[in-house]
């Protein structure tokens, strides 16, 4: 795997094309799982892991990888399924990741390959489904269903994130005037949506749930469908980048050149942070771009934009 990472000028070339590479691996037992590459920084054998005193069971220890500290936690034991025995860690491998500003590694006992797909083959867990389920998504390789991991709700619920606006920028957003337009929020992981709509809520927005870039083009067209623009309508468009069936970059190139909808100013707020996440925001045409999730960071920046319209 020592190069199977070293490919992001060819990477570049997906964006805007709706396509992404898919890092297939396994956890216990014959089921494949998926993870976005442009989330993986690296893949490597098992390191030597050292316990931490009082952590969870799920975090398996850490690991000194380059320089950095990094906790190593076993992704089968945090979808619920049993850990992987310590006997198998001098065979398993370790997924290292970025989500959310903060680095981690995901123990799992093989990795497959990667895969170039379109977000179009990407799909939502079916119905009924559950909330319990650790799924953003579904596809298939070859026949057989690849389940993509929500990491979001993993990482919530190991080291959850502050979701409460302080109280400092709510006496900013109470000296505001009110009754601005609703902000459309689009994003595929349930508790990003709760995340976002909460901090949202809290300085006085009224905000629009949408789970996936193509909801929420549907979503733009009809309220425009009677001649007018989508600027009459929203104060202005929150977006994830990883979606199903289309993604961030995709439905912000769509917006852009549709007339009725290009006025919107979009932010792109995403897991997937880091300079070359900003140079693909930039060659979109995105407005903004700002990395999950700090509560405070995204009420005062959506307050400056919207008083600046």
């Amino acid at each position: 795997m020592a190069g199977v990472l070293d490919s992001v000028n060819q990477r570049t070339q997906l964006v805007g094309q709706n396509r992404l590479e898919l890092l297939l691996f396994r956890l216990r037992g014959r089921q494949t799982y998926g993870i976005n590459v442009f989330k993986v920084k690296e893949v490597l054998q098992c390191p030597k892991l050292s316990s931490i005193p009082q952590s969870r069971s799920v975090v398996r220890g850490v690991s000194n990888i380059r320089g950095e500290t990094i906790p190593i936690i076993d992704l089968s034991m945090a979808i619920g399924l049993p850990g992987i025995p310590a006997e198998s860690l001098p065979t398993s491998f370790v997924i290292i990741t970025e989500y959310n500003r903060k680095t981690q590694g995901f123990l799992v006992t093989g990795v497959d390959r990667i895969m170039n797909m379109n977000w179009e083959e990407i799909l939502p867990p079916p119905k009924g489904t559950g909330r319990d389920v650790y799924l953003t998504a579904v596809t298939k390789v070859d026949d057989k269903l690849i389940e993509i991991i929500d990491v979001e709700k993993i990482l919530s619920e190991f080291s959850p994130l502050g979701e409460d606006v302080t109280e400092a920028v709510l006496q900013k957003s109470a000296d505001r005037v009110p009754g601005h337009l609703p902000i459309l929020v689009v994003d595929d992981s349930v508790v990003a949506r709760r995340q976002i709509e909460r901090c949202l809520t809290a300085i006085g927005m009224e905000v629009v749930l949408k789970n996936d870039g193509k909801q929420a083009l549907d979503y733009l067209k009809s309220l425009t469908a009677d001649g007018s623009k989508a600027i009459d309508h929203l104060a202005m468009i929150i977006s994830d980048v990883e979606m199903p069936e289309m993604d961030g970059y995709t439905l912000v190139t769509r917006i852009k050149e549709d007339p009725a909808l290009g006025d919107m100013f979009i932010m792109l707020h995403t897991s997937l942070s880091g300079v070359f996440n900003q140079a693909m925001v930039k060659k979109v045409g995105a407005d903004d771009f700002m990395a999950k999730f700090s509560p405070d960071e995204l009420a005062e920046r959506v307050m400056e934009i919207i008083d600046q319209a």
